[in-house]
């Protein structure tokens, strides 16, 4: 046998592996009693919440936190939490020697999205499905598939362009053909149309807040939507089906 070295080195291989493994049993029992001195007792809310209740995140974490301080599953709770309805972010960490601390960043609603109440378009234009607490005046906005963010900059923009008429846009909508209507608290709709190099949406918005103190002195009365689609000028729409156009300066 001193003679054949590979039948020495499987047997030194074969001793290796059997020590290991009587280290390895040997730490887990002699471990196994003091992983019971390090229980987990708390978990701490770091930050104040204002959408997210306490029993919401009890009900997420109580099938979670099993196991002790140290075997507790910290990106499990934090995934969880990040289910929550109104929770954008959740950090989670160990404090020693037995607390879990979590950090909850919520949305922050700055819009209804579509045609319900049960989607929402946060402050970062990102839309997530949740219903708000309370009765809350919020615009609502509308467009293809991915460009909340860009409606919500708009409706922002728009807000500050219409400023001096004294009525804020209380809806968005960018059609599938990227032309942008407006509504504003009075009910009166404004068509901008595309967004154009000659003629950009904002300009003609403009437009209309330049000729918004004439619009009431129209013989057919206050209209009901305004047409800024016009490269030069616009057109009112009234109740009755008579249509006005009224040209502007280029």
């Amino acid at each position: 046998m001193w003679h054949k070295p590979h039948l020495l080195t499987a047997i030194a291989d074969l001793l290796f592996l059997a020590g290991a493994a009587a280290l390895l049993v040997a730490a887990v029992i002699w471990g196994a009693p003091r992983w019971r001195l390090y229980p987990l007792n708390e978990v701490r809310v770091a930050n104040e919440l204002h959408q997210v209740r306490r029993w919401e995140i009890e009900q997420t974490l109580r099938v979670l936190l099993h196991g002790n301080f140290f075997t507790v599953n910290i990106e499990a709770l934090r995934l969880a939490l990040e289910q929550l309805p109104w929770v954008r972010r959740a950090e989670v960490w160990r404090r020693w020697p037995s607390q879990v601390e979590i950090r909850i960043e919520e949305h922050r609603a700055a819009a209804f999205w579509g045609d319900g109440n049960d989607r929402l378009v946060n402050t970062y234009g990102e839309i997530f499905a949740a219903t708000l607490p309370r009765e809350t005046s919020l615009p609502k906005l509308s467009g293809p598939t991915g460009t909340s963010a860009e409606v919500l900059l708009r409706h922002e923009e728009f807000a500050k362009i219409l400023q001096p008429t004294g009525h804020l846009p209380v809806q968005v909508v960018l059609s599938p053909r990227q032309a942008w209507v407006l509504k504003l608290e009075d009910g009166l709709l404004i068509e901008l149309g595309r967004e154009q190099a000659k003629a950009p949406v904002r300009t003609r918005l403009q437009r209309f807040v330049d000729h918004y103190p004439t619009l009431s002195a129209s013989p057919h009365g206050q209209p009901i939507a305004v047409d800024m689609r016009y490269p030069n000028g616009f057109a009112l729409r009234f109740a009755a089906g008579t249509v006005q156009e009224v040209k502007g300066k280029k």
